[in-house]
């Protein structure tokens, strides 16, 4: 078996098991978080119509200028942040966290911190 076809299996059960305990609550909206290296993208996801609600990302071009390399933790920081603001201009104040075949550390942990910090309830 192909190692990389092996890992993406793994990555996309890993997801299906972290959404299936979220899909349960439709009270809340889903904060998706996607990384990539050199990249990091969420957004707020109403689950209930598939749509979604607020996204911010770090391959904004309003936002490239001001971050730089989205591939570290200030990037995810400074993402969190502009994610919260948006959700909370948007009328969002809680959301159910997402992060898909990720570990809840590094930069989705630095996102997720941040979104708190600025009002997001996680």
């Amino acid at each position: 078996m192909d190692k990389n076809k092996f890992l993406s299996k793994r990555r996309l059960r890993r997801r299906r098991h972290v959404r299936r305990r979220l899909s349960a609550s439709v009270d809340r909206p889903r904060l998706s978080i996607a990384r990539s290296h050199a990249h990091i993208a969420a957004q707020i996801i109403d689950d209930r119509c598939g749509r979604t609600l607020v996204s911010a990302s770090t391959n904004e071009r309003e936002l490239r200028s001001e971050i730089g390399y989205g591939g570290n933790c200030e990037a995810a920081k400074k993402i969190g942040e502009i994610l919260a603001k948006r959700a909370i201009e948007a009328g969002i104040a809680a959301v159910r966290l997402d992060r898909g075949h990720c570990k809840y550390h590094g930069r989705v942990a630095a996102l997720a911190d941040a979104a708190r910090e600025a009002g997001l309830t996680i």
